[in-house]
């Protein structure tokens, strides 16, 4: 199974984890990732302004990459895959920004919103299966407790994202128990780390930080997954309560037997 993938900046440099765990964990599967050639920052935050062609555009270059390959595109990223999934929803229903969007890009073909945006955790549960991910487990982690933590962007504007359910998701928990560990829940996993906030009000972002820990530890949970570099860096450094906060890619690799020292 051929896909486009696009791994953002992140991924590139402080959150290589995500994208090299991501990436044997793929290669296991026979899903092979292909980078849209020359791609570019996506911009990190969905621009809300209809006014605002010029910061949609490379999400849009990416996007038409890969209809012109004929894939879906996979992100890894929660804050790519934001950007890019309601970019491309602008794209297919917002006929303004379409039409201004392909006057600056002078594309052969114009871009509509015909490319689908997955998330690699939609990827493993809606092509590959969990059951199917199950079976190809060599190391299942047998009597680990594991916590997901989602945080906003991937599931929030709900009908826009259409990800899992926000107020009450399962799509992590279900991964987890493919993996053959006991997921963990606890009420501060769909809400928000202040990870946005962490340089303008430490404070706040301290705060939420140590709610969602506490909040996951009390629970029995010995480890956090997440799919968010963001998230992943303030749950980390901006609390007290300490137990090891991991990216999902990398249990996953763990899981499969392909993970390597980094």
């Amino acid at each position: 199974m051929n896909y486009s993938y696009y791994p953002g900046c992140t991924l590139k440099t402080k959150a290589k984890e995500l994208d090299i765990y991501g990436r044997l964990s793929a290669a296991k599967l026979g899903i092979i990732l292909e980078e849209p050639e020359h791609w570019q920052c996506c911009g990190g935050v969905y621009p809300q302004g209809e006014d605002e062609i010029a910061t949609r555009l490379s999400s849009i270059r990416a996007l038409a990459a890969a209809k012109e390959k004929g894939q879906d595109l996979i992100t890894l990223c929660s804050a790519c895959h934001h950007v890019l999934k309601r970019v491309n929803n602008d794209m297919k229903r917002n006929a303004t920004i379409c039409q201004r969007a392909n006057n600056y890009l002078q594309l052969d073909t114009p871009y509509r919103g015909e490319t689908e945006v997955l998330h690699y955790l939609e990827l493993l549960r809606d092509r590959i299966g969990f059951d199917t991910l199950k079976s190809a487990v060599v190391n299942p982690l047998k009597g680990v407790n594991i916590a997901a933590y989602y945080g906003c962007l991937l599931l929030r504007p709900g009908k826009e994202m259409g990800f899992d359910d926000p107020e009450d998701p399962c799509i992590i928990e279900d991964f987890i128990r493919a993996l053959g560990a006991t997921p963990v829940k606890y009420s501060q996993r769909n809400e928000c780390c202040g990870g946005y906030l962490t340089l303008e009000n430490k404070g706040a972002a301290q705060k939420r930080a140590e709610a969602i820990l506490s909040s996951a530890a009390d629970a029995g949970a010995e480890m956090i997954v997440t799919a968010c570099p963001l998230c992943l860096y303030n749950l980390k450094n901006n609390a007290k309560t300490k137990i090891p906060v991991k990216y999902f890619t990398e249990v996953l690799a763990e899981a499969l037997g392909v993970k390597e020292e980094l």
